[in-house]
């Protein structure tokens, strides 16, 4: 049989048409270029990775490692917030868009990152997210006026929406669906347990050595995160083979399947992909949750009935609604309707953003009632506060593996119902409640948080097909976004108008002060009501597949 002919000179050193080429390299040149020391470790390291049998969970841990050095700095930034404020001379209005800043960005980011990372894959959209953190940690810890610190929280958010869609559909696609409860539980317990950890040892560095030296301390832990997630973490192409791509590979090293032709093949599919992203879909999508989130954030302090809260409100309703026609028109929508007819997927969403909302909520009030009410020092309701984020850390993992025997429904159940009762004992709290109750009201709601929160997750994943967990990790992590958003300031702006109409803003270990924390507790335990109802409607996974061995998955 005639070869054919050769027609481009690109392939005359590549091995497969040119024998002589397999001693220069697959880029034509010394192969020395190729086997440097990080690549042979990184082939060495990934290779017996993705042959072990419980892959996934190293994969896992290469994940958690950039999650904790991404969120670490979360809380204690704001511990920070006097010292940052002195230093630039500026007022807390204008920083706290360092806390809403990030919030918004991450809104407007979080749909485009999801389906770029559905099109050209979760790792490398994750390792992108890492370098963003990178930047943003070198732009804060060197911010040379209070507009560069701003600009560097809101890129922090949008790194933030990369990592977290990327590393929760890597998890999606690692692990089966009967498994998924539990990695997500570790998921959690990072999200939750990073930023306790982070005011426990960034305080006394803030205190001693200056708030911008926790950054560089973060750049540090960045850096050794992206070395772990490039040596441990398999691209979803090998996790999907499972352990016959140890001895495959992907045909140009970097764990994502590029080489040669299958390379060239899969760029011209995602051309063609994106000639069908719903750009209209993302877009409204993404100014609807901004907007929204923007009304919730200043509307308590430029006022309600402000023109720029009026417009920013009107502006997120018009955009909804062009977001639920053209998903409802178009070919290949954003968000495809059929997921909004599937009740493993509407109603844990809903869970998610009324526990966030009651949870964060709660979260905000806390140190308020305590300082006011009962007069308890800063350094007190630190210490008390950092009970419900450490239940909430140290109850997911937990949970995620007793949903295997239990179910997500049930798990769900038990999760909303315990922050309703937290709820619920907040708001009955007296003038003389003793301190064992107030800590059984904290406990509740981290337990409640952290037994619900990989249900959820779980149940909703399983419900997604696999091209599209990007997009659809995204639309969970909104959706618990502006829950929290709204839940902080919804509470935030009720305690404080009871307050002021009562003329109690200045008075402490008041009876009367006490009833401008009740109200909005009740508040709370009406969105956590709602959480249950959604939780009651959850339809419960088919038991069959929890027997399934995960090997067989992989294989």
């Amino acid at each position: 049989m005639e070869t054919p002919p050769v027609e481009h000179s690109d392939v005359l050193l590549d091995p497969k048409f040119d024998p002589g080429g397999g001693a220069m390299g697959t880029l034509g040149a010394d192969g020395s270029v190729e086997t440097n020391w990080f690549f042979l470790l990184h082939r060495k390291v990934s290779a017996r990775a993705v042959r072990s049998p419980r892959y996934q969970w190293w994969a896992l841990v290469a994940l958690l490692a950039g999650l904790l050095s991404l969120n670490i700095t979360f809380t204690v930034f704001v511990v920070a917030l006097p010292t940052v404020k002195a230093d630039f001379n500026t007022n807390f209005s204008v920083l706290a868009w360092a806390s809403t800043g990030p919030l918004l960005a991450f809104g407007v980011a979080a749909p485009f990152f999801g389906k770029a990372g559905d099109l050209f894959g979760h790792r490398r959209l994750y390792q992108f997210g890492l370098l963003g953190a990178m930047v943003s940690a070198i732009l804060t810890a060197t911010a040379p006026d209070v507009g560069m610190l701003l600009f560097a929280r809101a890129l922090d958010g949008v790194q933030g929406a990369a990592t977290g869609t990327a590393s929760m559909a890597i998890i999606l696609e690692l692990f089966a669906p009967a498994d998924r409860v539990k990695a997500l539980g570790w998921w959690s317990l990072v999200g939750a347990g990073g930023p306790v950890l982070g005011v426990t040892l960034g305080s006394p560095v803030i205190q001693f050595f200056g708030w911008r030296t926790l950054f560089w301390g973060q750049l540090v832990l960045l850096v050794i995160a992206s070395v772990v997630v490039a040596l441990l973490l398999p691209s979803g192409l090998r996790a999907r083979r499972g352990v016959a791509a140890a001895g495959d590979g992907d045909g140009d090293g970097d764990g994502d399947g590029d080489g040669d032709g299958d390379g060239r093949t899969r760029r011209r599919e995602r051309s063609r992909a994106w000639e069908g992203m719903d750009w209209v879909g993302s877009w409204s999508l993404a100014g609807s949750v901004t907007a929204a989130m923007l009304v919730l954030s200043i509307g308590p302090i430029v006022g309600w009935t402000s023109v720029g809260v009026i417009g920013a409100g009107v502006a997120a309703v018009v955009l909804g609604v062009a977001f639920v026609w053209r998903e409802a028109t178009f070919a290949t929508p954003l968000v495809p309707t059929t997921y909004w007819r599937r009740r493993n997927f509407m109603f844990p969403m809903g869970t998610k953003g009324f526990t966030s909302f009651a949870y964060f909520g709660g979260f905000f009030l806390f140190p308020l009632l305590m300082e006011q009410v009962y007069g308890y020092s800063v350094s007190q309701v630190g210490f008390l506060s950092v009970a419900r984020p450490l239940l909430f850390a140290i109850s997911a993992p937990i949970a995620g593996y007793m949903a295997v025997r239990t179910g997500e429904r049930t798990a769900t159940l038990v999760g909303t119902g315990s922050l309703l009762i937290s709820m619920i004992l907040f708001a009955t709290l007296g003038a003389s409640s003793g301190l064992f109750v107030i800590l059984i009201a904290l406990g509740l709601s981290g337990l409640g948080m952290g037994v619900s929160m990989p249900a959820t997750s779980a149940t909703m994943s399983n419900e997604l097909e696999e091209s599209e967990y990007g997009v659809m990790s995204a639309a969970q992590l909104m959706a618990s976004q502006v829950g929290e958003v709204a839940g902080i300031q919804v509470v935030l702006t009720i305690q404080e108008s009871i307050a002021r109409r009562s003329g109690l803003s200045n008075v402490h270990q008041s009876t009367a002060l006490l009833h401008s924390f009740s109200v909005p507790f009740w508040v709370g335990a009406g969105m956590a009501a709602l959480a249950v109802v959604c939780a009651l409607f959850m339809r419960p996974m088919p038991r069959h597949s929890r027997a399934r061995p995960l090997a067989a998955d992989a294989a």
